[in-house]
C-alpha cells in the first residue's frame, strides 16, 4: 500500500511507560497549523475505519489530557495514523504539535463513531464533506477496499482557507489513485470512482468557496456534471466544524436525505466528536 512518506522516523521504539502508552513513529508538519503523525497499534485494537479514540498526553497536573481523534489509517493499517491542528494555546495540541519519533502518547483503545458505512443504507454513490482535519476520518475511509465495492462513485470534498492546507488530503488521494494493492483488491479502475473536489475560502484556487454554498447554487453539480443529490442513490458523511455540520446537514436534508446511526442507517451520518 503505498503511504506519505515521513519526514522523520523513530529509531527504536520505546518501551511504554504512560497508561495506554503508544509509541511515535513518524511526524510530519504540513504547515504552521496543521500536522500528521504515526503511532504504534496496540495488538488486540480492531476498529472499523471512520472510527475515532481518545488520545492525549499527561497534563501539567499528572492526569492525563485527552482529546477524540479520528484514526486516518484504515482498519487494516499496522500503525495508527492522525492529523492534526495546532492551536499555540490549546491544553493538548500546544503541546501535541511538538511530538516527535520515540516519543509516546497516550491512547485508548476503544474505538467509537458514526462515520462507518455499518451507518449508512446501500446507495450508488457516497459524498464525504470534509473541512480542515475533518478529512482525517475520510483519509480512512479512501483507503479501506469496501468503500469502492459498496458504491460507484466516491466524491469527496475538502474546503480550507488556503491551498497548502489541502496539501495532506490531495497527496493522499494522488497516493491512492496509484495504488498497486488497492487496484489489485478492487480492479484497475477503481481510481475512476474517485471524485476530489477541493476548495479554498481565503486564498486563490482553482475552486473557491464554501462547499455549502457551492452546493446550494448548484456549481459542486455543473462542475462534477452531477444532476443533484438524491435519496435513492446519494449517501453521505460529513466531518468539520460544528457551524460546518449544522449547516451541511440541513441542505442534505433539504435533498430528501435522512441522518443516520449505527443503531438506524440512513442515508447521512454527522460525526459530533472533535479534535481539541
Amino acid at each position: 500500500m503505498t503511504e506519505l512518506r515521513p519526514v522523520t522516523e523513530a529509531a527504536a521504539v520505546k518501551v511504554p511507560t504512560l497508561p495506554d502508552a503508544q509509541t511515535v513513529t513518524h511526524v510530519r508538519h504540513w504547515t504552521d497549523r496543521l500536522f500528521s503523525f504515526r503511532v504504534t497499534r496496540p495488538a488486540s485494537l480492531r476498529f472499523r475505519s471512520g472510527e475515532f479514540v481518545m488520545i492525549g498526553l499527561l497534563g501539567d497536573n499528572g492526569k492525563p489530557l485527552l482529546r477524540a481523534y479520528s484514526i486516518a489509517s484504515p482498519s487494516w493499517d499496522e500503525e495508527l495514523e492522525f492529523y492534526s491542528i495546532k492551536v499555540q494555546d490549546g491544553p493538548l495540541t500546544s503541546k501535541l504539535q511538538h511530538i516527535e519519533p520515540g516519543d509516546q502518547i497516550i491512547l485508548r483503545p476503544k474505538p467509537v463513531g458514526t462515520l462507518v458505512h455499518d451507518a449508512l443504507l446501500p446507495g450508488k454513490r457516497i459524498w464525504f464533506f470534509a473541512t480542515g482535519t475533518g478529512f482525517a476520518p475520510f483519509a480512512s475511509l479512501l483507503r479501506e477496499p469496501q468503500t469502492y465495492e459498496d458504491y460507484d462513485e466516491v466524491i469527496i470534498t475538502h474546503t480550507c482557507r488556503e491551498v497548502a492546507e489541502l496539501d495532506y488530503g490531495r497527496q493522499l488521494v494522488d497516493a491512492i489513485r496509484q495504488d498497486e494493492m488497492l487496484a489489485e483488491l478492487i480492479g484497475a479502475g477503481f481510481a475512476d470512482k474517485i471524485r476530489y473536489y477541493p476548495t479554498t475560502t481565503r486564498e486563490e484556487s482553482p475552486r473557491m468557496g464554501r462547499i455549502t454554498e457551492l452546493l446550494q447554487d448548484g456549481t459542486v453539480f455543473r462542475d462534477l456534471g452531477i444532476d443533484g443529490i438524491r435519496p435513492k442513490t446519494d449517501r453521505a458523511m460529513v466531518c468539520g466544524s460544528l457551524a460546518f455540520n449544522h449547516d451541511i446537514k440541513a441542505i442534505l436534508e433539504g435533498f430528501g436525505l435522512r441522518e443516520g446511526a449505527n443503531s438506524d442507517p440512513r442515508e447521512f451520518v454527522v460525526e459530533k466528536a472533535f479534535v481539541g
